[in-house]
């Protein structure tokens, strides 16, 4: 459900999952885009650079993480740490079942993303494993799902680009 688009009665809007927030004001926007530049930066640096306190920016860093709007992580790449196979999983479903399967995938330690999508798969994975042998446990353990029609399975050989910059609006 897209949060704005009304039911098919055209009565009741649909509501997203996620609760509705108050728009961002300009300085925690700032802080956000400081941050996707350089989550390690020193939140004395930002406090200057935005002419607020310190206090200021712990207080807005601790409202947006606590209100799950950012989270500060160290991003890596997963065949530099000794994973070998990255690989992004299309998956199709039965109709109405997208997500209860999109949540039995997120429950799969070794699936570090999940998206319902719209166009050729209903589901995107994005799967992690430590060798082919692993990769091949969990195709085999997603495709018993209650729900799963097809999988197809698109290896990374290398990764090109990766990066959280994307600013905010």
């Amino acid at each position: 459900m897209i949060k704005g688009e009304m039911g098919r009665d055209g009565d009741h809007p649909l509501v997203s999952r996620r609760p509705i927030r108050n728009p961002l004001d300009p300085v925690s926007k700032s802080i956000i885009e400081m941050l996707q530049v350089d989550g390690r930066r020193a939140y004395d640096s930002i406090a200057t650079e935005l002419g607020i306190s310190e206090d200021s920016v712990i207080q807005r860093v601790k409202q947006l993480t606590d209100a799950g709007v950012i989270q500060i992580t160290a991003v890596s790449d997963p065949l530099q740490l000794g994973f070998a196979r990255q690989a992004m999983l299309g998956i199709n479903v039965e109709p109405n079942l997208t997500k209860q399967v999109a949540k039995a995938l997120a429950d799969i330690p070794d699936v570090v993303y999940v998206v319902i999508t719209a166009g050729g798969f209903d589901i995107l994975v994005e799967v992690v494993g430590e060798s082919d042998a692993h990769l091949l446990e969990l195709v085999t353990a997603i495709r018993p799902i209650t729900g799963v029609v097809s999988i197809h399975t698109f290896l990374y050989l290398e990764l090109e680009k990766q990066t959280y910059t994307w600013g905010v609006r």
